[in-house]
């Protein structure tokens, strides 16, 4: 039964009619205010950049490759104050392995029966927290034909947008003081803030959210360096099994 909160195309017994119709409605449903704030945060990338000395297609073959604004800005960072290779690629990946239980999560959603695995594989690669966010919560109300091409469709449509504004923001760097470009990579996060804040249905998300706005500042008074991975794991944690024990009481 479909979701609660789905309403429109989404309600219908077919879902979205065909998994055509389903990747063109998560390419216009991405083509909104996501791809206008991840577009803008982007801008900023790419000035960044610029200012570090880096050229157009490092920040193209960056976004490509690697599309994860966090970790992409550690990169710029740590290659601006000439930190070694190795030291550069831990640090990417320490920041993008918050990827991967959000991939492990989001995958059972997206198998169908028939479908090529090598496809899966591929779409691995588009998962961020915008695209997971909106294909977890469409993707359950959909025939299971329809989720894949749901998300390729939202998910390809961000990155393209992404792969853009990465050159736009390069070339008009000069344009754009240096607050400024702070503040576009910045719209990324609060963005990613107010999407969790809206959907208040799930409980354990709240939860999350709540406990670690209250722990991460005390943990980053322990530990400036590791207060924010302890608040993620502990916020987390605390929210899954306080979840998990609410449930239990109230069968």
């Amino acid at each position: 039964m479909p979701n609660s909160d789905v309403t429109g195309e989404a309600a219908r017994p077919d879902g979205l009619g065909s998994p055509r119709r389903a990747a063109l409605t998560g390419l216009r449903e991405a083509m909104g205010v996501p791809a206008l704030v991840l577009g803008s945060s982007y801008l900023g990338f790419g000035a960044l950049i610029q200012g570090a000395g880096l050229t157009v297609w490092h920040g193209l073959f960056s976004t490509f490759t690697g599309w994860a604004l966090p970790g992409q800005i550690i990169l710029v960072e740590l290659y601006s104050l000439g930190a070694g290779l190795l030291v550069v690629a831990a640090a990417v990946a320490m920041t993008n392995a918050r990827l991967l239980p959000m991939t492990v999560a989001l995958m059972p959603y997206l198998r169908a029966p028939g479908r090529p695995r090598w496809h899966y594989y591929l779409f691995a690669h588009y998962v961020a927290v915008t695209g997971w966010a909106a294909a977890m919560r469409r993707c359950p109300s959909l025939p299971e034909g329809q989720r894949l091409p749901y998300f390729a469709g939202f998910a390809v449509a961000l990155w393209s947008m992404c792969l853009v504004t990465t050159a736009v923001g390069f070339f008009l760097s000069d344009l754009l003081p240096g607050y400024v470009t702070l503040g576009l990579v910045f719209l990324n996060p609060i963005y990613f803030m107010l999407v969790f804040v809206a959907d208040a249905r799930h409980r354990a998300r709240i939860l999350a959210l709540a406990i670690g706005a209250l722990a991460g500042p005390l943990l980053h008074l322990v530990s400036a360096d590791w207060g924010l991975l302890l608040t993620g794991v502990l916020a987390g944690s605390l929210a899954f099994f306080a979840d998990r024990l609410w449930s239990r009481r109230h069968v």
